[in-house]
């Protein structure tokens, strides 16, 4: 009894101390104090830089490119396929096996395709009879219905990821980058999101290939699997085991930052903002309100998370890029001008912002990269989830993700953004932090992007403020799932350790919004991209598996359209 009182008191005091500073000096300065040593470090050790450049850009972008070349251009070449998958075109593939890839003669033969052992047994007939048609000796696989393993359809699994991907990094993220590199740090987050489509599409058919499925269906996917299951294929066991640890805390701590943290901070910003508060109290109470709603959907898993997502991110998608291109287009005299200012300055020594031609390229790459997460690894875990049993299928699903997250929704931000600025009405670089002044008074973040929208459409501040809020909410609950993954691949599947998960994860959504926006943003960064370390050791090591895989998917697609012909 007495411990378990000394326990609850040492938990206690420290609670009671903070809460008696919090007041003398104002909660979102306490949580600064306290949080601003972790974030720093972080940042420290994860950024460090070979001259002026950090490692791990150099690391993303070299193998996004690498990625791209190796697999022959699978953003490009594959792109409308991906389209097709997500609308169901190929599920018949899925569904039956035997007859989209030997036809009627194959079934004549005496095989039942609706029976595996019959299959089985006559598999040499068939073999025999289209031994050309074999898919890189996977034939068994390849007419088996495994496609019950999973929990999500292709689109809930796309929705789910690109839910944890378009948010406040569209929004928040384009404004600070624009704001410290200026236009031309939009030309450098276009390049990173095209060449980070392959990086995806690595990913998340290696989080469906070495996926886990539980008694009940459950399914269990990610980087911590396919370094886990995958490098001891390879005969690097220990080195599977350390790389998933390692990414899974990354992972628990990306949840809480740039998954969490951040994406409240953002939300809580436009919430004051729009109904006028300052109290430093008010952005604890809108962080436990943003709690109480994510809490809710959380306790659901991710069929309720997919359910959701597959809802609120379409909608306010497509709600954001229509009002985008109303901004765009109603000013369309200056469209010329916005994109000749976003190439001329992508490559000026003296580019307008901080830190010329490399300061530039360097926002633009690291802006998109934390948008998008190619190379992080946390979308395959979402990805994992889908009912397919052709993992590349959702690997060629998921290099949608920075398409539509970074090429399209963060092009149509930077543009509205630049468009705006040409009234002059603040100077890129701002503080260095990314802050600027507009009229005298200081934006950051979702700030410059909600006064932009002010100034063509009436009542913008109210529409942008439901967008970044479930922007927001969208990608926490998505974010929640990715961490909760981790966790459980670190201290097990019980429902003791997903509730005190949760508790940290609901916890941190209010610590998001009472602090400042600089402290956030450099431990969510550190985080985020801290999980690419793991993560590329995996993608590298085990890319002829994603290239098999690729090739089995293709090669039946085309069995299909030979059937059809036929």
């Amino acid at each position: 009894m007495k411990k378990y009182l000394l326990s609850i008191l040492a938990i206690i005091l420290p609670l009671i101390t903070f809460a008696q500073e919090a007041v003398e000096k104002g909660i979102d300065q306490q949580i600064d104090e306290a949080f601003k040593p972790v974030s720093d470090f972080f940042s420290n050790v994860i950024f460090f830089q070979i001259g002026e450049t950090p490692f791990v850009l150099i690391l993303l972008v070299f193998s996004a490119a690498f990625f791209t070349l190796y697999f022959k251009f699978p953003n490009i070449r594959h792109f409308w396929t991906a389209i097709s998958v997500v609308r169901g075109k190929y599920e018949d593939i899925e569904k039956h096996g035997a007859k989209i890839l030997y036809g009627e003669e194959g079934v004549a033969q005496g095989v039942d395709i609706n029976k595996v052992d019959d299959i089985e047994e006559h598999i040499e007939n068939i073999e025999s009879l289209h031994s050309d048609l074999e898919i890189d000796g996977d034939i068994k696989k390849t007419i088996r219905d495994e496609s019950s393993h999973g929990e999500v359809s292709h689109f809930q699994a796309l929705a789910t990821a690109v839910s944890g991907t378009v948010g406040n990094g569209n929004i928040a993220g384009v404004a600070l980058a624009i704001a410290l590199g200026g236009p031309g740090a939009t030309f450098w987050m276009i390049v990173c999101g095209l060449l980070g489509m392959s990086t995806k599409f690595v990913e998340c058919t290696l989080g469906v290939h070495y996926r886990d499925v539980g008694e009940d269906g459950t399914v269990y996917g990610g980087p911590m699997y396919y370094l886990t299951k995958g490098l001891k294929e390879k005969g690097f066991k220990r080195l599977g085991k350390l790389a998933a640890v390692l990414f899974a805390i990354f992972c628990i701590g990306g949840s809480f930052g740039g998954g969490n943290a951040a994406q409240s901070n953002q939300a809580t910003i436009v919430v004051k903002e729009l109904l006028g508060l300052e109290s430093t109290m008010a952005g604890t109470v809108i962080g436990l309100v943003i709690a109480f709603l994510v809490g809710i959907i959380i306790i659901g898993g991710i069929k309720r998370i997919a359910s959701v997502t597959e809802k609120i991110v379409p909608f306010m998608a497509v709600l954001y890029i229509l009002c985008c291109l109303y901004i765009i287009f109603a000013n369309f005299s200056l469209i010329d001008d916005a994109i000749g200012l976003i190439v001329e300055e992508a490559f000026n020594p003296k580019a307008i912002g901080v830190g010329g031609f490399i300061g530039v390229l360097l926002v633009g790459f690291k802006r998109a990269a934390f948008s998008n997460e190619a190379g992080a690894g946390s979308a395959s875990i979402a990805h994992s989830a889908v009912k397919t049993k052709y993992s590349a299928s959702e690997g060629l699903v998921a290099l949608l993700e920075p398409f539509i997250d970074t090429v399209v929704i963060c092009t149509m931000t930077a543009l509205v953004i630049i468009i705006f600025n040409f009234g002059g009405y603040f100077q890129y670089g701002g503080d260095g932090l990314g802050a600027v002044l507009i009229d005298g008074v200081s934006y950051e973040g979702a700030g410059i992007t909600a006064k932009a929208f002010a100034e063509y459409i009436p009542f913008s501040n109210v529409f942008l403020t439901v967008a970044v809020f479930l922007f927001a909410v969208s990608t926490m609950i998505s974010w929640s799932y990715y961490g909760l993954q981790s966790w459980k691949f670190l201290f097990g599947r019980g429902k003791k350790a997903d509730l005190t998960y949760k508790v940290l994860f609901l916890t941190f959504v209010v610590i998001g919004a009472a602090a400042s926006m600089k402290s956030i943003w450099d431990f969510s960064d550190a985080m985020i991209f801290a999980m690419v370390f793991p993560n590329m050791v995996g993608l590298y090591l085990l890319m002829p598996v994603v290239k098999k895989q690729l090739k089995r998917y293709t090669d039946a697609i085309k069995l299909k359209r030979e059937a059809l012909k036929s």
